[in-house]
């Protein structure tokens, strides 16, 4: 933990490790501040295999399956400053190249890097314990975030304007919150961020079946999201490209962790 503020393992790669991440990071910014794709809710729900895609090469680095001259480009955060490169330099070629297949395009090309990480991870070992809870986390998170989302668009139905990039910020703190608390509870993982470890260990909450005393964690996590995209709704309407934008980083937030923990409890639970 850096300063107790930040999760714990976070750690800077090398000095020269880090000034090829900062300069990879300012030129694709540079190249987009002057390019200006155009921004549409497809265009950032095309990111999603690109969120899930850091975290995967995160896993690949924890359970040490990274030749070493890579190694120091996947930890925490330097390996989401270098997909976020990646992606951000995909999108550019991509919108060059092919204007209007820019959506389907750019979320194949993050499946089609994400699909080996994960085969290379599961090549290390599989856990069937860790497999079988991390099927359990899907299968719950996706009718809780189909509840949340329901129950956000009755009560605001404004909030309908964010479309998948606001379902995909809901379902992914969802599936965030539910592994969680499945992996604290039922494969003894602990949580590296402070805020989220004191939600975990607060005393006095009673458990309740296969969350135990995570959902309480889940249900902060859901009520932020659906909160956070409620407000979003007129920042989307008024501003599109700024409020997809703001609201994909909003999802990433909780896509990522999700497909972190997904993919470390089936192969090091």
């Amino acid at each position: 933990m850096v300063g107790g503020l930040l999760p714990a393992g976070t750690t800077l790669p090398p000095a020269p490790y880090l000034l090829v991440v900062l300069l990879a990071t300012g030129g694709v910014a540079a190249a987009l501040r002057r390019r200006r794709p155009r921004v549409t809710g497809r265009r950032v729900l095309a990111l999603a295999p690109w969120m899930a895609l850091g975290s995967a090469v995160h896993v690949l680095h924890v359970v040490d399956a990274l030749p070493p001259v890579f190694a120091p480009l996947a930890g925490s955060p330097a390996v989401y400053l270098t997909v976020g490169s990646l992606a951000g330099a995909a999108w550019l070629a991509v919108d060059a190249a092919r204007p209007d297949r820019v959506a389907a395009t750019l979320a194949a090309a993050g499946a089609l890097l994400l699909v080996p990480v994960v085969a290379v991870a599961v090549g290390t070992g599989l856990s069937p314990a860790g497999a079988r809870w991390s099927a359990v986390a899907i299968a719950l998170a996706v009718p809780i975030a189909g509840a949340a989302w329901v129950g956000l668009t009755r009560l605001r139905p404004a909030a309908a304007v964010t479309g998948g990039v606001g379902a995909l910020a809901v379902f992914g703190h969802a599936l965030d919150g539910v592994s969680t608390a499945v992996g604290t509870t039922h494969l003894g993982f602990g949580e590296r961020t402070p805020l989220s470890r004191f939600l975990l260990e607060l005393g006095g909450v009673p458990p309740v079946p296969v969350l135990g005393e995570g959902w309480l964690f889940l249900l902060v996590k859901i009520a932020v999201a659906t909160a956070v995209t409620w407000l979003f709704a007129a920042y989307v309407r008024e501003t599109p490209a700024e409020g997809y934008l703001l609201l994909g980083f909003v999802a990433a937030m909780g896509l990522g962790p999700a497909a972190h923990n997904l993919l470390l409890f089936s192969v090091a639970a």
